[in-house]
């Protein structure tokens, strides 16, 4: 019983969950970044260097090949370079996101330090400030 008392103190622990959490949105958010680069970002980028769809850029290593009835012997082989370009484009933008997100949490978190308590006066200087004060008093 003990076992199955320390898996479930385990699992709901906040830490836990808050991960479990992070993780769930971080996909969702991965296909918004996704989305962002391949649908916004790309084509205009594939338009300004003149027309090119970087889904479509590839270098073939060897290509498609018929039989004599027309019937395909066997698939091209590529190296989908625009593929490669578009995913380091979705990583660098979650990255810069994640980047800003926890900067901006650091931020807020950041506590500032507690005022430093003044040094102590030695014991003379002590004796002559009441002395001081008891002069001024009378």
């Amino acid at each position: 019983m003990g076992f199955i008392k320390d898996f479930k103190d385990f699992a709901t622990k906040g830490s836990v969950l808050d991960l479990a959490v992070g993780v769930i949105i971080g996909g969702a958010f991965g296909k918004i970044v996704s989305s962002l680069v391949s649908d916004v970002l790309m084509p205009p980028i594939g338009y300004l260097v003149g027309g090119v769809d970087f889904k479509d850029l590839k270098i073939t290593l060897l290509p498609s090949a018929l039989d004599p009835t027309g019937a395909l012997k066997h698939a091209a082989v590529t190296i989908n370079i625009g593929l490669f370009i578009q995913q380091l484009a979705d990583f660098t933008i979650i990255a810069f996101v994640i980047f800003m997100v926890v900067k901006f949490a650091s931020a807020i978190n950041r506590k500032e330090p507690a005022p430093a308590a003044p040094p102590e006066l030695p014991a003379d200087v002590k004796l002559l400030t009441e002395i001081r004060d008891l002069l001024k008093n009378k």
